[in-house]
């Protein structure tokens, strides 16, 4: 007798879309990534929250130049992969952050403040005075 094998056009099919969802994604880009922010004002100072997961205070940078601010941050890939173990799927990000803006009026930089909870950075930075005008004599 003659052996039969049923037709399935979809078998194929499945086997190429199983493979296509279960494997590894790189994430790795040449640029740094950024994150998110809130930036607040009021009368007196600017209030900056960023959020920041996975990153320790120790690798955190921010540096404010007038109206200007950077935040850089590094987050570090914890633990090491085994030697029989086989990631499947690898969304979390490791690398370094970066983002810079302007502010609407330069900042007191000897005032200003940080503080990082929960993974969420708080920046305090108040305005700089005005200061008036000084008038020169010619001579």
């Amino acid at each position: 007798m003659a052996n039969i094998t049923r037709f399935d056009p979809f078998g194929e099919l499945d086997d190429l879309l199983q493979g296509f969802f279960i494997r590894p994604m790189s994430l790795e880009s040449r640029e740094p990534a950024r994150f998110r922010m809130d930036v607040k004002e009021d009368e007196q100072k600017y209030t900056v929250l960023a959020e920041l997961p996975g990153v320790k205070k120790d690798d955190i940078q921010v540096t404010i130049n007038g109206n200007q601010v950077a935040i850089a941050a590094e987050v570090k890939k914890n633990g090491e992969e085994k030697q029989n173990e086989k990631v499947l799927r690898r969304e979390r990000y490791y690398g370094k952050l970066f983002r810079a803006f302007s502010l609407g009026q330069e900042v007191d930089e000897a005032a200003a403040s940080a503080r990082f909870v929960d993974g969420v950075l708080e920046l305090t930075l108040p305005k700089r005075t005005a200061s008036s005008g000084r008038r020169l004599t010619i001579s």
